[in-house]
């Protein structure tokens, strides 16, 4: 596969990781209450065009700290202690189970908010910075070996010239083998997002309608035997706004297909195959920035994600 991408839209703009701003802090000081800077953290978070679960997760987190704090206390006066005995009554006091990944994030929201005030200079120091966060350890995803991927695509090739047949399977699996698109992005496909003008490099614009989503936005290419079975798709579905007129629950049951006819145990998946592309890309020696945007991640998210890839792409012992 190759890693050849076309460039990103001019307006893409990646989520970054929290730091100062020139507005949301302006007004704020150590004696400001936690109530406060929470709310100038919500307005940060918006103009760094944090993605929705996080700005809720993250505010969520605030919110029971400060429950927790019984009052609404002046952030200066909130030490290391203070956020320890947070974190220790979340796991051991309060009650109410925390999982393992939800006390990280927590920690998480501590980490991110307080660095915020203290690199703002609203803070001296950063209270949650001496805090060992200790990773949650959580499975690792799936992904096609190579030998699976040439099975799964003969496999695809088959169903699309077979007695009845049909150009879905492999035109969904090698869209997003090749795409690493996530499979909301591809229920999302119009027919007026595909490039395909040149025939020798067809491309793929993922768009999405909110303007806070718009760093998630990308041009993608697409392998030129793609437009063979595209073109066969659409003389026999006949779609005419969306490349995939149906379900999400349609394509994993095409899915299953694909899995079923080339013997793979595991199933394969949405995620199965964006994984694969992003471990395949890597392995390809793609620029790690330049495959973060290709795969729609924000700077914290890849933070998380590359890791794991880096991990994926070892040769088997």
């Amino acid at each position: 596969m190759s890693a050849e991408q076309l460039p990103l839209f001019p307006g893409d703009r990646p989520q970054s990781v929290p730091g100062p701003t020139a507005t949301p802090h302006v007004g704020l000081t150590a004696r400001s209450p936690l109530s406060a800077a929470m709310e100038r953290f919500h307005r940060h978070m918006a103009e760094q065009e944090f993605a929705e679960n996080t700005v809720k997760s993250f505010l969520g987190d605030l919110k029971l700290l400060r429950r927790y704090l019984k009052g609404d206390p002046p952030i200066g006066q909130l030490g290391t202690p203070d956020l320890e005995r947070f974190m220790h009554w979340l796991r051991s006091e309060r009650g109410t189970p925390c999982s393992p990944k939800s006390y990280a994030r927590r920690l998480t929201t501590l980490k991110v908010f307080f660095a915020w005030l203290a690199e703002a200079g609203v803070l001296p120091a950063d209270p949650a910075a001496p805090i060992v966060h200790r990773p949650v350890k959580t499975p690792m995803p799936l992904i096609l070996h190579d030998d699976q991927v040439e099975q799964v695509l003969a496999v695809a090739r088959q169903m699309m010239a077979g007695d009845k047949p049909d150009p879905r399977p492999y035109l969904l699996v090698s869209l997003v083998l090749h795409t690493g698109i996530k499979k909301q992005e591809c229920m999302a496909i119009k027919l007026s997002h595909l490039d395909l003008a040149d025939r020798d490099g067809p491309a793929l614009s993922v768009r999405y309608d909110r303007p806070r989503m718009q760093y998630k936005e990308r041009r993608l290419r697409l392998p030129p035997d793609w437009l063979r079975a595209l073109a066969l798709y659409r003389e026999l579905y006949k779609p005419e706004e969306y490349l995939f007129p149906c379900t999400p629950r349609n394509l994993e049951y095409v899915l299953a297909d694909v899995a079923k006819l080339a013997g793979l145990a595991e199933g394969l998946s949405f995620e199965m195959l964006r994984w694969t592309c992003a471990v395949r890309d890597y392995r390809a020696r793609m620029d790690p920035d330049r495959l973060r945007k290709k795969l729609g991640l924000s700077q914290i998210s890849w933070h998380e994600t590359e890791p794991k890839i880096v991990k994926l792409a070892e040769p088997p012992l």
